[in-house]
């Protein structure tokens, strides 16, 4: 289904009934609800799961502006849509950087957070280039330009962008397949201006890491071992400033264990949120 917010129509997708979860995908003009959708399906026997394309990417109106700021009145306007008061706020690697802006502007509608590869600071990009640039023996399409081009904001057009991201697209999985690699970029939808806004726009004053400690909600936090782009150490950071903050890493996953070991993350997940009260049905 559409639903409209703050002028733009979203593409939203609900399974299931009970406590409400809302996850937030990633990579800004390229991620979509797909997803999320399928990594939390399993749990739609017990929770409401509501996933959507963001402002700006996927099916989902290209209407600006694409800053944080405008994609957390989206989500606050699409909990009230649904007539939720608190809710689950999952992110997921982009999206996790939107899921703790929002809980840190709305501490009143967030019962649990669900954090998954992402980063509460652009301290690790490094890192990240470090780790793919480590690999240029095995992709050697994978250069410096190229990856600053991607991290700085400065893709041209959208064919461009579908040409890095199949690029690095086989950096993601700890398990390399090149056939899937290629089937993602081939039924992603590409948006380059919605992508350089984020790198270029919103990352450069993006840091959280003094603000963590202000988080109350009972917290997730999950992350790949093998993940290049929002490496642990990113995952461990987070942990160390929510109190009381649970870190669960996947030693067989890349950016991805909600899909790499599913089973595995809907069991962490479904523990998770029965220990600290979430409930759902049965």
């Amino acid at each position: 289904m559409f639903v409209t917010v703050n002028g733009a129509r979203l593409r939203v997708d609900v399974q299931g009934e009970g406590p409400t979860i809302i996850a937030h995908h990633g990579a800004p003009g390229l991620g979509t609800h797909a997803t999320p959708k399928r990594a939390f399906a399993p749990l739609a026997d017990a929770y409401r799961i509501v996933t959507f394309d963001a402002r700006g990417s996927g099916e989902s109106d290209a209407t600006p502006p694409y800053t944080h700021a405008q994609w957390v009145a989206d989500v606050d306007a699409l909990r009230a849509h649904l007539g939720v008061d608190r809710f689950v706020m999952k992110g997921g690697s982009y999206g996790g950087y939107v899921a703790l802006e929002y809980t840190l502007a709305h501490p009143e509608r967030v019962s649990h957070l669900i954090l998954r590869d992402t980063s509460a600071s652009r301290r690790f990009e490094a890192m990240a280039r470090r780790n793919a640039l480590a690999r240029a023996a095995e992709f050697p399409d994978i250069t410096e330009d190229l990856l600053d081009m991607l991290f700085e904001g400065r893709v041209p057009d959208d064919e461009t962008m579908r040409s890095a991201y199949a690029t690095i697209a086989p950096l993601y999985d700890a398990n390399t397949d090149p056939q899937k690699a290629a089937e993602r970029v081939a039924s992603a939808i590409f948006r380059a201006d919605t992508h350089n806004q984020a790198f270029a726009g919103n990352l450069p004053s993006y840091d959280l890491t003094d603000r963590l400690h202000e988080i109350q909600a009972p917290t997730l936090i999950v992350v790949g071992r093998h993940d290049w782009i929002t490496p642990v150490a990113a995952s461990e950071e987070i942990a160390a400033g929510i109190p009381n903050a649970e870190l669960v890493i996947f030693e067989h996953s890349g950016h991805s264990p909600q899909l790499e070991e599913n089973e595995r993350f809907v069991a962490v997940v479904r523990d998770f949120l029965a220990r600290h009260g979430a409930g759902g049905a049965s």
